[in-house]
């Protein structure tokens, strides 16, 4: 169901309780000029949302309702919103409206939108965590009693996922650099993660960002230039599949090459060509684990003659989900639960 489609159509039906949710949308609306829906849906059972574009597409549409029996909230479904990429703002507006003032809707995890959903609709928030500050983009929708919370869970779950490919030391064993294809929330949460590392063989010498739009670009300078690093970062704006050829033949040896774009998931095809050739001994980085996954296959093309190590999403995905459903049911996230819920995620997956 895509809520970007057409107005909610049910409202509270409690009288006292439009009036005060009346009362704080006009409040946001006169603070932001923003013109902010006044009318939701009523949830009958607690709901758990999935912000995205091809929702139901997903995995943890089957992996969800094992994992909320395991965690003793079976009462718990989950409802997908998809959006087209960067959609308009009343819609990302209203997304967060049915989340903030229906009682029994719990909160969602954000993908794609990451960063537009949080341009669109930052007044609604009554707390922002210092990542999402840091960031500008929220990954976690949360509520604590009334107050509306935004949480950017990438820099904690991209970090987990990235130390447990490359281990301890990487860049100082390898010699290598990181080639980014994308400057979204998920680029945005690597390269944060990465300036935080204390030890400097966890950090690349440089960090080059490749995006088809300036605007991101400028978004991501903006975040780095705030950090005190080391790391050199080289922003670059191409849309051209063969000048990033290019720019990744240039890369050393023992390289991370991710692809943080979406294409292969959200849209058709890859940031390179198939004439491209990754570094040696390069480890490709492919964010999504579902769709064409283009990038994947390609890097898998050449996995023998390069001798690349090649990573799908699904880890990513595994941290992604849990951190965010720990956030917002309230929960602790043990290294025994994490492992837990992953094996009954895999065994969705086979």
């Amino acid at each position: 169901m895509s809520y970007a489609s057409r107005e909610l159509d049910v409202v509270s039906t409690k009288k006292d309780e439009r009036d005060d949710i009346s009362r704080q949308i006009k409040m946001i609306n006169e603070r932001t000029g923003h013109n902010n829906p006044t009318v939701f849906i009523t949830r009958s059972v607690p709901t758990f949302y999935f912000i995205g574009v091809t929702t139901s597409k997903s995995s943890i549409m089957k992996v969800f309702p094992l994992w909320m029996e395991a965690l003793g909230r079976p009462e718990i479904v989950m409802q997908g919103i998809d959006h087209p990429m960067h959609d308009e703002p009343a819609h990302y507006r209203r997304s967060v409206a049915q989340i903030k003032y229906d009682p029994l809707s719990l909160g969602a995890l954000v993908t794609t939108h990451k960063i537009s959903l949080l341009e669109a609709s930052r007044e609604m928030f009554d707390y922002l965590d210092p990542y999402a500050q840091t960031c500008g983009e929220i990954s976690c929708i949360s509520k604590q009693g009334s107050r509306l919370e935004g949480h950017a869970k990438d820099p904690i779950t991209a970090g987990l996922s990235l130390d447990a490919i490359i281990g301890a030391a990487y860049f100082e064993r390898s010699g290598g650099d990181i080639l980014c294809f994308g400057a979204g929330g998920s680029a945005t949460a690597t390269a944060l993660h990465l300036i935080q590392k204390r030890n400097l063989g966890d950090r690349p010498k440089r960090f080059i960002i490749v995006n088809r739009s300036q605007p991101r670009l400028d978004a991501i300078r903006r975040m780095v230039n705030a950090q005190p690093t080391d790391i050199e970062f080289i922003y670059r704006c191409n849309q051209d599949p063969h000048v990033n050829d290019e720019i990744m033949t240039g890369m050393p040896e023992g390289s991370i090459i991710i692809n943080a774009t979406g294409m292969g998931k959200d849209s058709p095809g890859s940031p390179i060509t198939w004439e491209g050739r990754f570094p040696r001994d390069a480890i490709a980085w492919e964010f999504n684990y579902r769709g064409e996954l283009d990038f994947l296959h390609q890097a898998l093309a050449q996995k023998e003659s390069r001798s690349l190590v090649v990573e799908d999403g699904w880890l990513y995905f595994l941290h992604g989900w849990t951190q965010v459903i720990a956030q917002v049911l309230h929960i602790e996230l043990t290294p025994d639960l994490f492992d837990r819920l992953s094996m009954l995620a895999e065994n969705v997956r086979q």
